[in-house]
C-alpha cells in the first residue's frame, strides 16, 4: 500500500465522477415566409437547418432537376417527390429537438452536385417552403441557372398552389385568383360517383366522387392549360391503415398526368372514411376522355389502388 497525496486523490475523484448531461443544441430560428437559399460551390458543404413539425408539411423547390433524395429514417415521414422538388410531413413519432439529415443530389453532374439539410423538429413551428437557387460553377452556366431559377420557381409556385391554400395566407377563391388558377369560366364540377369503379383487389372503396376543371390563363406549347382535380370519399375495407403518398391519372392514350399533390397526407384507418383530393395540370387536349386513377401508399410496399371511369366537366 502506498499513500496518495490529497491532490492526487482529488484528481482521481474528478476522473471517476460522471459527466454532466450533454448540452442540447439550440433550436434554430424558423422562417415565417418562403426561405430562399443560394447554393454555390463555396456554400455546398454547409448543412442548412430547417424547422419541421409533426402534422405540418414543408416543401422544397429547386431550379435544377433532382436525381435522388436521401432522407434518414424515411419511414417516419410522409413524402411526395418529383424531379422539381419534394414535400415532406413528419409523423408524431419524431420527438421535439430531434435532428434528421437530408442530402439532395442533382441530375446534371455539375458542381455543386448536392445540398445538405438538417431537419430540426421544432416544438411549435415549421417552415412552409424552401426555395433553393443553385448556381453552377462556370459564369455561363451561372447566368443560365438564374434564368431557369426565375422560370422554374414560378412554375413550382403555380403547381404547388395547394400548399398556399393550406397555409395562413390567402384561402378560397382569393387563393385561386391570386395564383391565376381560375379562368374566365370559373370552376366547373361534375358528379362522377356512378361512373367511378374500383378494380378487383382494391382495399379502398369510393363512396363519393366529384371532378373539377378550371382554366389557368396560360399556355404550354401553344395549347391552353387547365387544372383538374378529383375529390373522393374513400372507405378503407382492409385491416391496416392506408396513407395516400402519391397519385397519377392515366389517360386514354396511356398518357400519365402526375398529381401535383395528394391531400391530406393522413392515414385512412380500417373501417373509416376519408375525403382525399388530388390535383393535376394538363393541356385541354390531354384532359379529354376517360381516365384511370392510380393511388399508392408507402405502407406495405407501395400498395396501389385503381379506380376506372374518371372524367372531367
Amino acid at each position: 500500500m502506498f499513500a496518495l497525496s490529497s491532490a492526487a486523490f482529488l484528481g482521481l475523484v474528478l476522473l471517476a465522477a460522471p459527466a454532466g448531461p450533454p448540452e442540447e443544441a439550440p433550436v434554430p430560428t424558423c422562417e415565417v415566409d418562403t426561405r430562399h437559399i443560394e447554393l454555390t460551390v463555396d456554400t455546398a458543404r454547409k448543412a442548412h437547418e430547417v424547422c419541421i413539425r409533426p402534422g405540418r408539411s414543408t416543401s422544397f423547390f429547386f431550379n435544377a432537376r433532382l436525381a435522388r433524395v436521401e432522407l434518414v429514417g424515411r419511414e417516419r415521414f410522409r413524402v411526395i417527390e418529383d424531379e422539381a422538388g419534394f414535400t415532406l410531413a413528419p409523423t408524431w413519432v419524431l420527438p421535439d429537438g430531434e435532428r434528421v439529415p437530408v442530402t439532395v443530389h442533382f441530375q446534371d453532374g455539375a458542381a455543386p452536385a448536392s445540398i445538405s439539410f438538417m431537419l430540426v423538429v421544432h416544438p411549435s413551428e415549421a417552415e412552409r417552403q424552401v426555395e433553393v437557387i443553385r448556381q453552377p460553377h462556370t459564369p455561363a452556366s451561372c447566368h443560365e441557372g438564374e434564368q431557369r431559377a426565375l422560370e422554374e420557381v414560378q412554375q413550382c409556385r403555380r403547381e404547388k398552389a395547394r400548399l398556399e391554400v393550406e397555409s395562413n395566407g390567402k384561402v378560397g377563391l382569393t387563393a385561386l385568383l391570386a395564383q391565376k388558377l381560375m379562368g374566365e369560366g370559373g370552376v366547373s364540377d361534375k358528379n362522377i360517383a356512378r361512373n367511378v369503379t374500383a378494380r378487383p383487389g382494391n382495399t379502398l372503396i369510393s363512396s363519393k366522387a366529384r371532378s373539377y376543371r378550371s382554366g389557368t390563363g396560360h399556355e404550354k406549347g401553344g395549347h391552353k392549360v387547365v387544372r383538374l382535380a378529383v375529390e373522393q370519399e374513400l372507405w378503407n375495407d382492409a385491416g391496416t391503415p392506408w396513407t395516400p403518398a402519391g397519385a397519377v391519372l392515366v389517360g386514354p392514350s396511356r398518357v400519365e398526368l402526375k398529381a401535383l399533390g395528394v391531400w391530406p397526407l393522413e392515414p385512412i384507418v380500417p373501417g373509416k372514411r376519408l375525403r382525399v383530393v388530388l390535383e393535376v395540370e394538363a393541356t385541354q387536349e390531354e384532359a379529354r376522355g376517360t381516365f384511370t386513377l392510380k393511388l399508392w401508399s408507402q405502407e406495405g410496399g407501395a400498395r396501389e389502388e385503381f379506380f376506372d371511369g374518371v372524367t372531367f366537366p
